[in-house]
């Protein structure tokens, strides 16, 4: 039980702490976009199709979800007004999606020993952000409102399989040192792209090509500050309160 609580303990701060940073980033850099790719889609006619990310567009989704929630006709019920609501409902939504991926980073990183300081968190959130965001964005790029997408399901079973092989072929180059799992964890790691993400039928949009490139650069940066930040608070937090005990199942007796 002591391990579950500390787990928990760290992965609720870190996450706090990741989530708040991440919120005032997208409010400064992925929200503006996100606005103005509403003002083409209601110029254009409102073209609709499913802009939920798969569970992860997370690392994508991460981004869009919370903030970029479309200006719903009255009859669709309830909508956080713009301005302060909208920005307090986005970062609840990042502090809880924060607890969720720093909770995997402490269980995983603990089989590993555990991140041993904010060096190592650093690291651990690089690779995080390798998986999460950066290899299924390859694939399946954050999308602004009016976007075309393909089949939702689909991208979500792409989008998991994608993490899933990226997580383990970096686990076995990290943790493996043996050259035929080394060209398994390559083969891992290509084989999603290879196969390819589900693509819309038509790639017709009222989005400028332009202002979709900054929404893709502006999500894949707030991600990636997102996870090293998560992963060096980690780090720290995990430090302070374990002491020198190699185990957070050594600590808080």
């Amino acid at each position: 039980m002591n391990l579950f609580r500390n787990v928990v303990f760290i992965a609720a701060i870190a996450g706090l702490v990741a989530g708040v940073v991440l919120a005032c980033l997208q409010a400064y850099a992925t929200v503006p976009l996100i606005l103005k790719a509403e003002v083409y889609e209601q110029a254009g006619g409102g073209h609709h199709h499913d802009h939920a990310a798969p569970a992860a567009t997370d690392s994508n989704a991460m981004s869009t979800t919370a903030p970029a929630a479309e200006a719903a006709p009255a009859d669709e019920g309830w909508a956080p007004a713009d301005g302060f609501e909208r920005f307090a409902f986005s970062v609840l939504a990042n502090i809880v999606t924060g607890i969720g991926f720093a909770l995997i980073l402490v269980a995983v990183s603990e089989f590993a020993g555990g991140i041993g300081g904010w060096r190592q968190g650093v690291f651990w959130g690089l690779a995080g952000f390798a998986v999460f965001t950066l290899a299924p964005g390859l694939g399946l790029p954050p999308e602004l409102p009016a976007m075309p997408a393909a089949d939702l399901t689909q991208r979500q079973i792409w989008w998991w399989a994608t993490v899933a092989a990226t997580a383990a072929g970096l686990g076995l180059i990290a943790f493996r040192k043996s050259l035929p799992l080394a060209i398994l964890a390559v083969l891992l790691i290509v084989a999603p792209h290879v196969v390819g993400a589900p693509q819309p039928g038509s790639y017709e949009t009222a989005i400028p090509e332009g202002l979709h490139h900054q929404f893709v650069v502006a999500v894949t940066v707030t991600n990636l500050v997102f996870w090293l930040v998560l992963g060096a608070v980690v780090g720290v937090v995990r430090g302070r309160f374990t002491g020198t005990a190699t185990s957070l199942r050594d600590s808080f007796a």
